[in-house]
């Protein structure tokens, strides 16, 4: 093995979003723009020189061609021992259990989420710190930094390692190349939070689930689970296999793009329970009976409200915690149960901190991500075991248990607006004109509402008192309802803004209107207090979920 030295030199664009660095896979196919970051996250995290870095991705394309060009660079660089998943397969979920199993220095995860794959989509990656989670602030920052300065990057040279066979290989350097299976410490992990026995019972007595991975990451976990663990039938398990361009679908589990699952519950086939997971198996939705499909914000809250019939939670839950948009649906249950809320920016990493402190259990945001504090990620496959467990325990329908939880909590009607590949200049000039009228918009009236108070969001962590701001525009109305605005880290073309309608209903015979009629008034509030349609030629939004 020689190892190389590559002059190079920076690339402007490589500073990392919410989730990491991600583009469009010809952007990553450039010379050193790979090589680049990988280098910088080396540079900027001397502790996995002699340590141990976990790898892995959603299978997408480009994968492969990056997790050995990785490989490479990690010993490189020095790193001891590289824990690579079979193939290159790792998802988000499995790399944040195995950091913490392992004592790893950290983890670089490829993905590019819920964004579509194959040669002219989506891809990404993102540093993972030592306790599982995104990295924080500082350390993407840091990262960053040396993007702009980099000369050159380091690569091993002549290596021949087999990467698709389970397997250990120790290097004349002493360095450790171990490739595992990507399933087995999840599974493992996920046994000591749910009774597969009862799970096992209610999957083997007639109810009938359907998984749908998307053709991603998760369908080797979804299989070894529900279908060789928990005894599903075969089949159960719909789009199996991680395909580079996912077969063509957009691994995006809400109802626009997980059509073929909504319709598959709808059917003949009487179906009880179905549910689906992202590109990097980190998001969730679910689905009852009939196609009735659970608002990610109504199933963090419902999950947080029924956690204690799950082994793993029986004790009760320290605190919860959501993102400002997610809808305060979780406020209410906290309340209900004498429980700390805590409400962050959006992104993983603050709730990273919170659970670290042990301040928080559960934790949850609107773009279907839910986790707890068994890792430090969002994990879709855990939303979905806790869902099938309450399920067991209650001997209830989807459908009946959110409708118990209206009658308790009340519902918040919500729905976030997507408007997608805005002109980024555009998209800044129309949240910046916004953010210079909050203060006057008290006291206005808008589609017959009345606004009651307009702020902008900022964020002072309760652990280590950091400060984050504009994190996204506030403006609340007379009849307990709420308009959020905020511009998305994850795109990769233009900008996308989010545009969140919230208004909470208590009365039980109010909960089973459509929320798009609920909602309308917000909708053409939202439009006018914005001027979105002066400002982005834009008179519906391009996603609603």
């Amino acid at each position: 093995m020689r190892i190389l030295r590559i002059e190079t030199s920076p690339f402007p664009d490589q500073e990392p979003g919410t989730s990491g660095l991600r583009k469009a896979v010809p952007v990553f196919q450039q010379p050193h723009y790979l090589e680049n970051f990988v280098q910088s996250i080396f540079d900027a995290v001397p502790e996995l020189r002699g340590g141990t870095l976990i790898l892995g991705g959603d299978g997408r394309f480009h994968n492969a061609e990056a997790v050995r060009v990785i490989v490479a660079m990690a010993l490189a660089n020095g790193v001891a021992r590289i824990v690579v998943g079979q193939s290159g397969l790792l998802s988000t979920p499995a790399v944040s259990a195995i950091i913490r199993k392992r004592g790893a220095q950290g983890g670089i995860v490829l993905s590019a989420s819920h964004n579509p794959g194959g040669p002219d989509g989506d891809f990404g990656i993102k540093f993972n710190a030592d306790n599982g989670g995104p990295a924080a602030p500082a350390v993407t920052t840091a990262i960053f930094a040396r993007t702009r300065e980099i000369t050159a990057y380091q690569i091993a040279d002549g290596l021949e390692l087999a990467l698709g066979t389970i397997g250990t290989t120790t290097l004349g350097s002493g360095q450790v190349v171990e490739v595992i299976d990507p399933v087995t410490d999840y599974v493992a992990l996920m046994q000591t939070l749910f009774d597969f026995d009862r799970l096992g019972a209610l999957l083997r007595s007639g109810f009938r689930m359907r998984f749908d991975a998307m053709n991603a990451v998760t369908g080797p976990y979804g299989q070894r689970i529900f279908e060789e663990r928990l005894g599903a039938p075969a089949g159960s398990v719909m789009n199996a296999v991680p395909l580079p361009d996912f077969g063509g679908l957009h691994p995006d589990p809400n109802p626009v793009y997980a059509a073929e699952l909504i319709a598959a519950m709808a059917g003949s086939e009487k179906l009880d329970f179905g549910a689906a997971s992202d590109g990097d198996g980190d998001r969730n939705l679910i689905v009852g009976p009939g196609g009735q499909v659970v608002a990610p914000s109504d199933s963090v809250a419902i999950l947080a409200a029924n956690a204690h019939l799950a082994p793993g939670y029986a004790a009760g839950l320290k605190g919860v915690a959501r993102s400002m948009p997610t809808s305060r649906a979780l406020d209410r249950v906290a309340k209900g149960l004498n429980l700390p809320l805590y409400e962050t920016p959006t992104g993983w990493k603050f709730f990273g901190s919170l659970l670290d402190a042990g301040l928080i259990s559960l934790c949850g945001e609107e773009s279907a991500g839910t986790g707890s504090n068994h890792i430090r990620e969002k994990d879709g496959v855990w939303a979905v075991l806790l869902w099938l467990s309450i399920v067991a325990a209650r001997k209830q329908s989807v459908t009946e248990i959110v409708a118990d939880h209206w009658r308790r909590y009340g519902r918040d009607y919500y729905q976030r607006h997507d408007y997608e590949e805005i002109d980024s200049k555009v998209a800044a000039d129309l949240v910046a004109g916004l953010r210079s009228r909050l203060t006057t918009l008290p006291g206005q009236s808008f589609a017959g509402m009345t606004v009651t108070a307009a702020d902008e969001f900022s964020y002072t962590d309760p652990v280590d008192g950091s400060v984050t701001e504009r994190q996204g525009l506030r403006i609340l109305f007379d009849n307990d309802a709420r308009i959020v605005f905020r511009l998305s880290g994850t795109g990769t073309k233009g900008a996308t803004l989010r545009i969140y309608l919230e208004r909470f209903e208590p009365d039980p015979a109010r909960h089973g209107l459509d929320p798009a009629a609920v909602l309308e008034p917000l909708a053409k509030a939202a439009a006018a207090i914005a001027e979105l349609a002066e400002r982005t030629g834009r008179t519906e939004p391009t996603v609603v979920a």
